[in-house]
């Protein structure tokens, strides 16, 4: 379908953005996105295929705007992060100002995706309602058995690993150095997983409170707010994590970087390289 298709590419961003902003892996950072509900909904949600025709029909118009205003904008970044990184390691500023101008791509998609949220979401029936709400409170469930299974320094360990993993797919093999900093690294992030899933379980049940009332004025508003500005539905000590592991993820990836030697960051330039021809292979049609 096109939310699938369209998600494929739209997504790829967006995992970029998770990751920097403290995810550390793919599969964290696809969960991460879930205030990207337009992509995910049709895996929690049984749509009439009345629903998934209008839905692949918004979905066109969304990736015709992604393609044309968007892609430029990716490419853009990513050849400046190349020629960043052929010079050198990048300083700590570097690596935050790149940080940063990635994550700023996320607001605007957001805003554009909203209009395409709020005509699926206001449609769903009260069962759909409730099959979302069970879907999610589910996944919820299974990830907080998966994440948080064993004691904090299992927990330490595991973050470990999957950051380690996620660094490699970008860098190659890590040497001793690197490994020792991202040990390190792991242990000092103290409760930010439950932390991140307190606050994704806190936007999932504003998202059911404001679909339970779809039908009053202020409706679009609302998922349009917690789309655009999903940390504060989140709460405050998720929108604390979230600035604080924003800050360690950048001081990671400077370290990781600079114990490194040429040949992580020619890893590096080549998954650059592939993205970049990735995005500028995509047609707008």
């Amino acid at each position: 379908m096109a939310a699938a298709r369209f998600c494929k590419y739209a997504l790829i961003a967006l995992v970029l953005a998770a990751f920097l902003a403290g995810c550390s892996s793919t599969k964290t950072a696809y969960r991460f996105a879930d205030w990207g509900i337009v992509w995910w909904v049709e895996d929690y949600v049984t749509l009439t295929p009345e629903q998934a025709d209008r839905l692949d029909r918004d979905l066109v118009n969304l990736k015709q705007w992604h393609c044309s205003a968007e892609l430029p904008r990716y490419t853009g970044w990513l050849t400046q992060l190349e020629g960043d990184l052929m010079t050198g390691v990048p300083d700590r500023d570097a690596v935050h100002y790149h940080q940063q101008r990635l994550l700023a791509f996320i607001p605007d998609l957001m805003g554009q995706a909203a209009p395409v949220a709020v005509n699926l979401l206001e449609d769903l029936s009260d069962r759909q309602v409730k099959e979302l709400a069970d879907n999610m409170a589910k996944n919820q469930r299974e990830l907080e058995q998966e994440m948080l299974a064993g004691n904090p320094e299992q927990t330490a360990k595991a973050r470990a690993q999957r950051t380690r993993e996620r660094l490699e797919t970008w860098l190659g093999g890590l040497n001793k150095d690197q490994q020792t900093i991202v040990t390190d690294w792991s242990a000092d992030r103290g409760r930010q997983t439950e932390i991140w899933l307190q606050g994704r379980q806190n936007w999932q049940h504003a998202l059911i409170d404001a679909l339970e009332k779809r039908g009053e004025p202020g409706f679009g508003a609302r998922i349009e707010q917690l789309l655009v500005n999903y940390e504060q539905a989140r709460g405050p000590a998720y929108q604390a994590m979230s600035a604080e592991s924003q800050a360690a993820m950048a001081d990671l990836l400077h370290d990781v970087l600079a114990a490194g030697d040429a040949g992580h960051r020619q890893h590096l330039v080549n998954r650059i390289q592939s993205l970049n021809g990735d995005f500028s292979e995509l047609a707008c049609l």
